[in-house]
């Protein structure tokens, strides 16, 4: 069976400059199956269709939030407000799992300090470590794993690749690859203008997940929407 796992994040993940307000920097893995992502896909581009007559907009969580370029047509409350129940219906409807990952850049310099390892790297062995930890369940199927990233730059994009060939090669901390014989694992980088519409969704997902994160007394309905599939419990979610 093929899944895949597309990763986005949300926040900076350096730790020179943190923003005391939103101090939080967290990958969003969504795992879906194969024909799962065949529908969801569809849905998408029904939706896009619905609202700016074309399939080739690329949603941005950020340009969303601000009704900012494209996403101006969003200022309109009304359409606004059925805008985000067609979304919300289209997630809930979706078959797929949330697998996040991140940390709170204040905490963690506190604990490990500033000369610690790249802390993107950290995040996605945590998040493709909660992978092999669903997979575990079923042993006696073999599985295929696609992972879609977000192109960033030629130099980060190759650290990463590095990085990941290291844990295809030897597994993850909980799951050497003696235990994980029987799941394939590859990557791949996508440009954000190829409109790949698992890491738009992931996109989507970050922000809220951050955002209860960083204080979970607000008010956060997105985060309400999404809870039921994160497959971490929120005590999980960030690295301490």
């Amino acid at each position: 069976m093929k899944y895949y796992l597309f990763i986005d994040e949300t926040g900076d993940h350096g730790l020179t400059k943190i923003d005391i307000n939103f101090p939080i920097f967290l990958l969003s893995g969504i795992l879906i199956k194969n024909n799962e992502l065949i529908h969801l896909e569809l849905l998408l581009t029904k939706l896009k269709m619905k609202y700016w007559s074309t399939e080739s907009l690329i949603l941005h969580s950020r340009e969303i939030r601000k009704c900012s370029n494209e996403y101006k047509i969003l200022l309109d409350e009304d359409l606004k407000n059925q805008f985000y129940k067609d979304l919300n219906q289209l997630i809930s409807r979706s078959k797929f799992l949330i697998i996040p990952s991140g940390i709170n850049k204040v905490t963690y310099i506190e604990n490990y300090g500033l000369l610690t390892d790249d802390p993107y790297e950290i995040c996605i062995s945590k998040l493709i470590d909660s992978v092999l930890t669903k997979f575990k369940h079923q042993k006696n199927q073999a599985r295929e794993l696609q992972i879609i990233l977000e192109k960033r730059g030629n130099k980060e994009d190759q650290k990463l690749a590095l990085h990941l060939s290291k844990i295809i090669l030897n597994g993850t901390l909980n799951h050497p690859i003696s235990n994980s014989k029987n799941v394939i694992i590859d990557y791949e980088f996508k440009h954000k203008k190829e409109n790949i519409n698992g890491l738009q969704l992931a996109d989507l997902i970050a922000y809220p997940i951050a955002k209860f994160m960083l204080n979970q007394s607000i008010h956060n309905p997105a985060f309400d929407i999404i809870s039921n599939k994160i497959f971490l419990s929120t005590s999980k979610i960030l690295i301490t």
